[in-house]
C-alpha cells in the first residue's frame, strides 16, 4: 500500500521550506520595523469563536471530533482569533495594539482562496484600538513597504469601502439587498437580470457594477448619484486616504526599489458576509500571471465587540498575505533561493576512535557568533576519495580531517 497525503493536504520538501522562509522571513522584517509584534493563537478554536461576526462560513471549517460535545475546528483565518485574543487576554495593554502572525491556516478542500489545499499559510497584521483616517493610511502604507521588500513587480492595489458600498445598495428592497450584493461581489450582470427588479433600479443596479476604475473619475460618478447625504461622508474620506497614500514617499526597509502600484477604486469590491465596516482592498499580482489575489483586508470596528461579555467594541484593521500565492508570483522573478543551503563543514573523524573528537570540533565550529553549519561524517569506513566528491556534491567548502589525537587538518574544496 502506498501511503498519500489526505486530500487537499501537502507536503512541503527542504527546498519548499527554503523558498516559503525567505519570503516569511522578508515581511516580518518589515512588520518588525513597523513596530507590530507577533502574536501566536491557538491552531484549534471552538466553533462559536470562528463563526463569531459572520467572517467564515461554517462549511469551510474542519471541524474536529469531541467525544465531550464541544464543537472545535482548525482556524481558517486569524483575525477572529486574535478578535477573541485581544478582548480576553489584552484588556489591559495599551492602545493601538500592533500585532502580526505567520501561520497555517485550513480550509475544507475547494472552500475560499486556497483551491483545493486544506492547509495554507499566510502573514498578516491587525492594528487594533485605532478608527481614523492615518490608521487606514498606514496599513496601506505597510502593505506597499511589504510587496516593495520582496522586489514583486506589476501588482496592483484595488479600494473599496463596505460602509459606502451599504450606502449604495440602501434604495433596493430590504429582502433582494443580500442578492445584489452577491451580484455585485461577483460582478455578475445576470444575476442582475435575474432579479426581475423595476427598470430604473435594474439600471441603477448594472451602474454599480462599473463603479471601477481610476478613483478621481469613479468618485466623481459617484458625485452624480442622488442621497449625497449619506455618500458625501464616506467619499470625503476616500478622497484624503487616496491623496495620503500618494503624498507619502514610497521606500523600502530592506533597501529594494520601490515599486507604486497602480491604484484601482473598485466598489464592487465587497464581501458577501457582513464583517468589514469601511476600507476594503485587494492585492493583484500581474495579469499575464492571471491577476491572482496575493492579500487581502479591511476595517472591521464591531468584530471585537461579539467577543466582549458587554458588547464594548474597538476599532481594528488588517490584511493577509497569502504565502503560496506571493510564491507563485515570486518564482518568475528568479529571486527565491534555487537550492537549500549547504553546509560549511564536513567534519570527518580519521578513525573510529576519533569520532568524540569530531564530534567535539563540529560543537567548536557551530558556537561562532553567525551562523556556520557543520555536519559530522558518519560513515568511518568511507575512503578519502569517496568522502572529498560527497563533499564536492552538496557544496561543502571545507572538510576538517580529525585525527585520534583530536587535532584537525583543514582542507579547503574548489
Amino acid at each position: 500500500m502506498a501511503y498519500q497525503p489526505p486530500t487537499g493536504a501537502r507536503d512541503l520538501l527542504p527546498l519548499d521550506v527554503a523558498q516559503k522562509h525567505w519570503i516569511e522571513e522578508r515581511l516580518e522584517q518589515v512588520f518588525q520595523r513597523w513596530g507590530y509584534h507577533r502574536i501566536i493563537t491557538s491552531t484549534v478554536e471552538r466553533l462559536d469563536t470562528l463563526m463569531a461576526g459572520g467572517a467564515i462560513h461554517q462549511d469551510a471549517v474542519i471541524e474536529l471530533h469531541q467525544a465531550s460535545g464541544q464543537r472545535l475546528g482548525l482556524r481558517p483565518e486569524l483575525t477572529a482569533s486574535i478578535a477573541r485574543t485581544a478582548v480576553t487576554r489584552l484588556s489591559r495593554v495599551t492602545y493601538p495594539q500592533r500585532l502580526y502572525y505567520n501561520a497555517n491556516v485550513f480550509r475544507q478542500a475547494g472552500q475560499g482562496r486556497q483551491g483545493s489545499h486544506q492547509e495554507s499559510y499566510q502573514s498578516g497584521v491587525e492594528l487594533l484600538g485605532a478608527g481614523d483616517i492615518l490608521a487606514d493610511a498606514e496599513i496601506l502604507l505597510l502593505l506597499t513597504d511589504c510587496l516593495t521588500s520582496l522586489n514583486l513587480p506589476g501588482w496592483s492595489l484595488l479600494l473599496g469601502d463596505a460602509q459606502l458600498t451599504q450606502a449604495l445598495l440602501a434604495p433596493f428592497p430590504v429582502d433582494l439587498r443580500p442578492l445584489v450584493r452577491r451580484a455585485l461581489a461577483h460582478l455578475d450582470r445576470v444575476a442582475v437580470d435575474a432579479l426581475k427588479l423595476p427598470p430604473a433600479l435594474h439600471d441603477y443596479a448594472l451602474s454599480l457594477l462599473d463603479l471601477r476604475g481610476e478613483p478621481e473619475l469613479v468618485l466623481q460618478t459617484l458625485g452624480q448619484f442622488d442621497r449625497q447625504d449619506d455618500l458625501q461622508a464616506a467619499i470625503e474620506w476616500l478622497k484624503s486616504l487616496v491623496a495620503l497614500w500618494r503624498e507619502v514617499p514610497l521606500s523600502s526597509s530592506n533597501g529594494a526599489v520601490p515599486y507604486r502600484p497602480s491604484l484601482v477604486l473598485d466598489l464592487s469590491l465587497v464581501q458577501t458576509f457582513d464583517y468589514y465596516t469601511g476600507l476594503v482592498f485587494e492585492v493583484v499580482g500581474r495579469p499575464e500571471l492571471g491577476c491572482q489575489v496575493l492579500g487581502r483586508g479591511g476595517r472591521y470596528d464591531t468584530l471585537l465587540g461579539v467577543f466582549h461579555s458587554e458588547g464594548k467594541s474597538f476599532p481594528g484593521i488588517g490584511f493577509v498575505l497569502d504565502t503560496e500565492a506571493l510564491h507563485q508570483a515570486m518564482v518568475p522573478t528568479g529571486q527565491l533561493p534555487q537550492s537549500t543551503p549547504p553546509s560549511d563543514w564536513l567534519v570527518v573523524p580519521a578513525t573510529p576512535q576519533a569520532a568524540a573528537a569530531a564530534f567535539a570540533y563540529a560543537q567548536t565550529l557551530r558556537a561562532s557568533a553567525s551562523l556556520v553549519r557543520a555536519e559530522v561524517h558518519l560513515n568511518p569506513l568511507t575512503s578519502p576519495l569517496a568522502i572529498r566528491e560527497l563533499a564536492l556534491q552538496r557544496g561543502i567548502s571545507r572538510i576538517a580531517w580529525i585525527e585520534t589525537h583530536g587535532l584537525p587538518h583543514i582542507e579547503a574544496l574548489n
